[in-house]
């Protein structure tokens, strides 16, 4: 008698019955369109297809507010598990400066499979030209609704994002707007402080980080490996 047949362990270890129909067995990709087909779907799946195993997901707006340390650094860790999905990411940074040195970028681009980009030129205390400064983050915004648009990305984290519409430079409720509509299946995770009621009513998960204790009340700076 031949010995039973043993199911998958990785598979069973993720809590996932292994499917043997071939059409869910596709891997993630990007179509020729440039939409993404995402595991368990058909080659030609697109963003807006919902696999039958997983009709429990839903496409998330995702907010990280508030005056603690961590916005980011919690979006860039939620970041590193789209990339283990292997999802399409988009980083969207829109008031640091392409000087800033930023660990979670060096990271990304060794990874690969991660586009970044930096819309901003500095913090508004610190940049020479206000007005230049919000052209460019009114640019990063148009970048986000094309890529929204194309469905470009599976992931998009606009990190302090908060900033350019606490500031007026982009208009809150259109921003809303463009979120409620965007098509197919994206994620969106929105980071820094203040974030407006608008989009905090339309977000699906708000986390509001509070400070407790902060190295630079006893007036030490910012470290390496901590801050960036």
């Amino acid at each position: 008698m031949s010995e039973p047949t043993q199911p998958d362990t990785a598979a069973v270890e993720q809590g996932v019955e292994q499917d043997r129909d071939p059409a869910t067995q596709a891997q993630q990709k990007v179509t020729s369109e440039g939409k993404s087909a995402y595991e368990g779907a058909t080659p030609e799946a697109t963003a807006d297809t919902q696999p039958r195993r997983r009709k429990r997901e839903v496409p998330l707006l995702m907010v990280h507010t508030g005056t603690g340390k961590g916005k980011s650094t919690a979006a860039f860790g939620m970041m590193m598990r789209a990339w283990q999905q292997q999802w399409p990411i988009a980083v969207f940074q829109f008031v640091k400066s392409g000087k800033w040195k930023v660990g979670e970028q060096a990271a990304a681009a060794k990874l690969g499979g991660i586009d970044w980009f930096k819309m901003g030129d500095g913090w508004s205390w610190t940049s020479r030209d206000l007005d230049e400064s919000a052209d460019l983050a009114r640019e990063g915004w148009e970048e986000v609704k094309r890529c929204l648009e194309q469905e470009r990305y599976r992931f998009y984290l606009l990190d302090e994002f908060t900033y350019p519409m606490k500031w007026g430079w982009v208009d809150t409720e259109e921003v809303v707007e463009v979120f409620r509509s965007r098509p197919g299946w994206q994620y969106v995770m929105v980071t820094g402080r203040d974030a407006p009621a608008p989009l905090i009513a339309a977000a699906d998960l708000v986390t509001e980080m509070t400070k407790i204790k902060h190295p630079f009340d006893a007036g030490w700076r910012g470290q390496k490996g901590i801050e960036w």
